[in-house]
């Protein structure tokens, strides 16, 4: 697969009479055509600076974004403002034109690039009927709900025909019925259209939902990047553990007691292992400590759990995680 965004050792400083803000410091990145890339990170961390920086609204202090194989800082303003048309952004906050429509909406980056009045209403209708708002098209933006309102502008986001998108936060302002529907129109148009979609957010729940690889930004820097359930099941930064254990989850320390803990990598299906288990073997165990994610129906995490001190139901648990292919070991309880 070929990478589509190339970021090398790019800084960005923003600089005032009495400080210097580093937000990007030496920042590497390849984004893949046609994947689903998520950026993560605490506030402050760089987020939104980079992503700006990938279409040239910020300009980097130094360092290169290599789009589709030309460098945007080599662009003059005439070049630069077509490659944009080819990397599109929404955001959290919408930004709808309030006395449009939202046809008219859609319509407005056609008018732009002076597409007839024809032909961007149909090619606006289009993208409404793609994004399922085809019945809100004289809709204000006041008589809409904010999913709705992002579909709009994700409508208006894809009426260019970007080979890009990138979204900024673009679920954060959702409730999470809404912000689930919205994960889900991105995956359809990703593998409707074959556009590549940058995701930027501060959820890890949104990256698990969508994202195939994953940086991890922290203090301006790329702290950890590569696939989605790799990083899950073996977080090596400090951020990358503080973002998957959002409240310092721990393994709790146990006096005494015999343990084995299972490891899910992606190779069985996301079943409930532990309650089969039981009901298989005719004996109880104990979970110490779980922390399983269901990515694309497969199972990721870890889980430990004490055993029964009778030996014979413990080897019919070790007989049962064998025969289901899983990978498990032994462990002591206080280590």
């Amino acid at each position: 697969m070929s990478e589509i965004i190339q970021i090398r050792n790019l800084k960005k400083t923003f600089a005032s009479d009495k400080s210097t803000v580093i937000a990007l410091d030496g920042v590497d990145l390849s984004i893949e055509e046609g994947e689903i890339f998520g950026i993560i990170g605490l506030s402050g961390a760089g987020k939104s600076t980079l992503v700006r920086c990938m279409n040239y609204l910020e300009k980097p202090t130094s360092g290169s974004v290599i789009f589709d194989g030309q460098d945007l800082g080599s662009m003059n303003e005439k070049e630069l403002r077509k490659a944009r048309r080819s990397i599109s952004m929404i955001f959290q906050g919408f930004h709808l034109l309030m006395q449009r429509n939202a046809l008219q909406n859609v319509c407005f980056p056609l008018e732009i690039a002076g597409v007839p009045k024809k032909e961007a209403q149909r090619k606006a209708k289009e993208m409404l009927e793609l994004v399922g708002i085809a019945d809100k098209a004289q809709a204000y933006p006041a008589q809409l709900s904010g999913g709705q309102k992002q579909r709009v502008a994700i409508a208006r986001a894809l009426a260019t025909d970007p080979k890009v998108l990138l979204c900024d936060e673009a679920t954060s302002a959702l409730d999470p019925t809404t912000t689930q529907s919205i994960l889900s129109l991105l995956q359809q148009i990703n593998q409707k259209l074959g556009v590549t979609i940058v995701v930027i957010t501060h959820e890890m729940g949104v990256i698990e939902a969508i994202c195939r690889r994953v940086a991890i930004l922290d203090h301006s820097r790329v702290a950890e990047c590569g696939r989605v359930e790799e990083i899950f099941v073996n977080p090596r930064s400090d951020i990358a553990k503080q973002l998957i254990y959002p409240h310092g989850k721990k393994e709790p320390v146990f006096q005494k007691g015999e343990c084995i803990r299972i490891v899910f990598d992606g190779s069985s299906s996301f079943e409930p292992v532990v309650s089969n288990m039981v009901l298989a073997c005719g004996t109880a165990v104990n979970i110490l400590f779980a922390d399983t994610k269901n990515i694309d129906g497969k199972a990721y995490g870890q889980m430990l759990l004490q055993l029964p001190e009778d030996e014979m139901a413990k080897r019919k648990i070790y007989t049962y995680l064998s025969g289901q292919n899983l990978h498990f070991k032994e462990e002591c309880a206080n280590v």
